[in-house]
């Protein structure tokens, strides 16, 4: 029961089922040439942004996210210089990134300046990556901007959000081509890949399978548990020119780096490529066709 004092947030994440979060406050909104734009302020989550109508990320939550994203390739590429993060507007991946001293520039591309100025105002703590010397923020479609590049980047993260609207193009067969392309001959593209739980976002999952499978020659998908995302089960996409997750993974290395992270180890990074059987089930469909 609801008593009339309460304000609730409702994420519908399929037609029949919505996350629901308890707000204490909604301190902002607006709507940019790209998006609508919210946040809000709950007892759970802490603050927590909305883009259309979904979560995008909480302050409870975000850091589980930005590690698997960024710490997963870092462990396994030995001599990382360049990292491309297109989306991102929220900072949190490249505050990630900036914890490698070994790295000399991180390009973030983010089309939506607005949303990079909200997150900055209300989400310092994610956004502080920004302030690295070594990050550099480009306000652009990120399709266009990795079009014209070529054998640049060490690794690559789009970082978007859900493919509909105006980041569609970033989950397309074109853009990972192109992704390829702007890739150094041992380089990495990490995805996030969807949650493939309901019947409803399976086929988006599917898809993003079928299309990076068939663009480079390792492609694995691993597994995160995120309260604010769909079902609270997500999936990142991992595609190498050459370097294996686990195979190739050197945890001695990363964990004499001493970084502090709150969810990702060394030990979870092996076991979140082990994935539930109806997870390898659509993923080997995929492969077959």
């Amino acid at each position: 029961m609801k008593n009339n004092s309460e304000i609730w947030f409702s994420d519908s994440q399929t037609d029949s089922v919505c996350l629901n979060i308890r707000v204490t406050n909604q301190l902002y909104h607006g709507i940019s040439e790209f998006q609508e734009i919210d946040v809000f302020q709950s007892e759970s989550f802490g603050k927590f942004l909305v883009l259309d109508g979904e979560v995008i990320f909480s302050e409870a939550d975000e850091f589980i996210y930005n590690e698997m994203v960024a710490h997963v390739p870092m462990a396994v590429h030995p001599n990382v210089k360049k990292v491309l993060i297109i989306g991102g507007g929220d900072g949190g991946v490249a505050r990630e990134f900036t914890a490698y001293p070994e790295i000399e520039r991180i390009d973030v591309v983010e089309p939506d300046e607005q949303m990079v100025d909200v997150c900055k105002r209300f989400f310092p703590d994610t956004t502080k990556g920004f302030d690295d010397e070594r990050v550099q923020v480009t306000f652009q479609d990120g399709l266009r901007f990795v079009r014209s590049r070529e054998d640049e980047y060490d690794i690559i993260i789009n970082d978007s959000t859900d493919p509909f609207g105006h980041a569609e193009g970033l989950f397309t067969k074109e853009f990972y081509g192109s992704c390829y392309r702007a890739l150094k001959s041992d380089g990495i593209m990490v995805y996030q890949h969807g949650s493939p739980f309901f019947d409803d976002e399976e086929s988006t999952f599917r898809s993003m399978h079928r299309k990076v499978f068939r663009t480079f020659p390792i492609s694995r998908v691993y597994q995160a548990h995120i309260p604010t995302c769909s079902s609270g089960y997500w999936t990142f996409g991992f595609a190498s020119k050459r370097y294996h997750p686990i195979q190739d993974i050197d945890a001695e290395r990363w964990d004499a780096r001493g970084i502090k992270t709150w969810y990702y180890t060394t030990q979870l990074h092996k076991a979140a490529f082990m994935l539930p059987n109806y997870v390898v089930d659509i993923l080997r469909e995929e492969e077959k066709l």
